[in-house]
């Protein structure tokens, strides 16, 4: 598609990158909605499907562009292209890793200092600390070995399998605990089904229209691919959870996207990295920017926003507050520091 586009008049780029953006604001809408139906309909707690349902539709652009860069690096390393694939394997742990910092620093932030959520401690709490551990495992398994080796991908699989897992259980758990009475006759079901998948297509076709232009535009102005990784490829790919949350809010289904944020950033640290590693063949090697700025950000800004939490039993505005200028912060110094943040750790860039 990219190719395609950049084949195109100038003028396009823009045009579908608005068409982009209005495919998964519309398909944010139609997605709440079904995923909200189908939480009342079953008894499953919108937390929950906030936290696998929802997280598996809107990380299937981060899931698709990482892997896709991932495989991509493998063809240039057969072919010889080192520093090329090197390029491509940074773009894929940028947007993995990338999306975390902005789901959490940008997204729940936003959302947070217009909506401060309640939440419940025993829901809450066991997928809130696989979510830390995480980040936490994506930092032990790279920072020491130079990159992500088989051993720690089938680790953070390990991690995922317990999130899932443990979500399986909630979910047995609850059901019921939240039904509430809603039309289940067969229009009603077709339609809000069809809403569920419509929407799903929608998020995932604009965000690929998206970050597409977007990138195209990047690259005509000069900018890096590490960058490109980081900001305008992980910041497009987490425009579902963005939209998502929004809408959720908008739709005072707040838990819904807190779950959402929640199981979006534990699929893109031990899903997609696992998957780009073993696409890749090999171990897939981490930059000095990965192990001493993002890695260690995607750490605190988690922090932040899962520990207060849990100890008060709800977000407040100076977790929102704090997350985004921390984030701003970090685009700053991602975009014209990063020599002088690596040399502050002894490291050259």
């Amino acid at each position: 598609m990219a190719a395609f586009i950049a084949s195109l008049p100038a003028w396009t780029v823009y045009v579908f990158f608005v068409i982009g953006l209005v495919l998964i604001i519309k398909g944010g809408d139609w997605f709440v909605d079904g995923a909200s139906w189908r939480a009342e309909a079953t008894g499953i707690p919108k937390f929950i499907v906030g936290a696998t349902i929802v997280s598996l539709a809107t990380t299937l652009p981060e899931i698709i562009v990482s892997t896709l860069a991932a495989v991509e690096g493998h063809a240039a390393l057969v072919a010889g292209k080192v520093a090329e694939s090197e390029g491509m394997v940074g773009m894929a742990i940028g947007n993995g890793i990338g999306s975390v910092i902005a789901n959490t620093a940008m997204i729940m932030a936003v959302s947070l200092i217009f909506i401060p959520a309640v939440i419940e401690r025993k829901k809450f709490t066991p997928k809130a600390l696989l979510l830390i551990a995480s980040v936490l495992a994506v930092l032990a398994t790279t920072f020491f070995t130079g990159g992500l080796q088989p051993w720690g991908a089938v680790i953070l699989l390990i991690i995922f399998t317990a999130f899932i897992v443990e979500n399986v259980i909630s979910a047995k758990k609850e059901m019921g605990g939240e039904k509430e009475e809603v039309d289940k006759d067969t229009k009603t079901v077709v339609i809000n089904l069809a809403q569920l998948l419509g929407g799903a297509v929608a998020i995932f076709l604009g965000s690929r229209l998206m970050v597409n232009n977007a990138t195209i535009i990047a690259k005509s102005w000069g900018v890096s691919e590490a960058i490109i990784g980081v900001t305008i490829v992980a910041i497009g790919t987490s425009l579902p959870e963005l939209v998502t949350a929004v809408t959720a809010i908008a739709k005072k289904q707040a838990s819904l996207s807190v779950g959402n944020i929640i199981g979006a950033n534990v699929i893109d640290t031990v899903l997609i990295l696992p998957i780009c590693s073993f696409v890749y063949g090999g171990t897939l090697g981490v930059s000095d920017i990965n192990r001493y700025l993002d890695f260690p950000m995607a750490i605190l800004v988690t922090l932040i926003a899962i520990v207060p939490t849990i100890i008060a039993k709800k977000f407040r505005r100076w977790q929102g507050v704090a997350m985004l200028v921390i984030y701003i912060a970090y685009l700053v110094v991602t975009c014209a520091y990063t020599d002088q943040w690596l040399a502050l750790f002894g490291v050259q860039a």
